[in-house]
C-alpha cells in the first residue's frame, strides 16, 4: 500500500490492508493482534505497522510511505492470495485474476532492465 502521509484515515488503513481496526486490536478475521494505542482517526501508520509487524517503508522527504505486507514473525507472507490483479486480455476483454480463484496459478514477470 503506497501511502501520501503517515496518518490516514481509517477507512483507507482498513481498506488498503485488509484489517480491521476495533477495541480488541488489529483484527483480519478470526485473528487480533493487539494493538499498544487503541488506533484513532486518521490512524499513526507506524505506530499499527510495528504493532502488527507489518514493514513500512518511509521516504517522507518525498511524500511517500510503503506499507505491507503482512507477515509472520517478519519472515513470510500471512497468505498466498493474491491481489486482483486486472489486465487488458488478448480479446480486447478485461481479465481478472480472481477468475482463477480456486485453481493453482504461475505468475511469470519479467523486466528488461
Amino acid at each position: 500500500m503506497l501511502l501520501r502521509s503517515a496518518f490516514v484515515p481509517r477507512s483507507e488503513f482498513e481498506a488498503g490492508t485488509g484489517w480491521r481496526l476495533k477495541a480488541e486490536g488489529a483484527c483480519q478475521g478470526d485473528v487480533c493482534i493487539p494493538l499498544s494505542q487503541p488506533a484513532g482517526d486518521p490512524v499513526d501508520v507506524a505506530r499499527v505497522a510495528r504493532d502488527i509487524g507489518m514493514p513500512l517503508v518511509a521516504a517522507p522527504e518525498y511524500g511517500l510511505w510503503a506499507l505491507g505486507p503482512a507477515s509472520i514473525g517478519s519472515r513470510a507472507l500471512a497468505s498466498a492470495q493474491a491481489p486482483d490483479l486486472r489486465l487488458p486480455g488478448l480479446n480486447a476483454k478485461e481479465f481478472r485474476l480472481s477468475s482463477l480463484r480456486g485453481q493453482k496459478v504461475l505468475l511469470y514477470a519479467w523486466a528488461p532492465y
